[in-house]
């Protein structure tokens, strides 16, 4: 029972910090969308740390095009001539520990499996 609430526990955490690398990845798409005034190259390709008025990233320059990869969760900016890198828009945290709240999870649940294999215990059969 203890392993079941362990799994649940790490399965929950580790959706919830996917959820918040999620927003932080909505805030740098509704950035990059945002048109007008100031908007090349793309603001979040633009700086190192993804913010307005923070250090000025020199391969924005090249920025055509961005992406969004989800597995590990990121912002990809695209460049002319094929390159891409992945911005910081992400905390660093975020992946690995998802990463490792989902090993925890499938571990502990495998482990349930293996300890107390679903099913009534101390029930007979029929002619046991």
């Amino acid at each position: 029972m203890v392993l079941r609430k362990l799994a649940l526990a790490a399965g929950l955490a580790a959706f919830a910090l996917y959820l918040w690398g999620l927003l932080h990845v909505l805030g740098a798409l509704i950035q990059a969308e945002d048109g007008g005034a100031n908007s090349s190259p793309i603001l979040p390709c633009r700086t190192t740390n993804g913010e307005e008025g923070g250090p000025v990233d020199p391969r924005a320059l090249d920025v055509v095009d961005y992406s969004v990869d989800f597995v590990p969760l990121r912002f990809v900016c695209e460049q002319t001539g094929g390159g891409s890198y992945a911005t910081d828009t992400v905390p660093g945290y975020v992946n690995p520990a998802v990463f490792g709240l989902t090993l925890a999870a499938l571990g502990s649940w495998v482990a349930t499996l293996v300890v107390a294999p679903p099913g009534p215990r101390g029930v007979r059969g029929p002619g046991g």
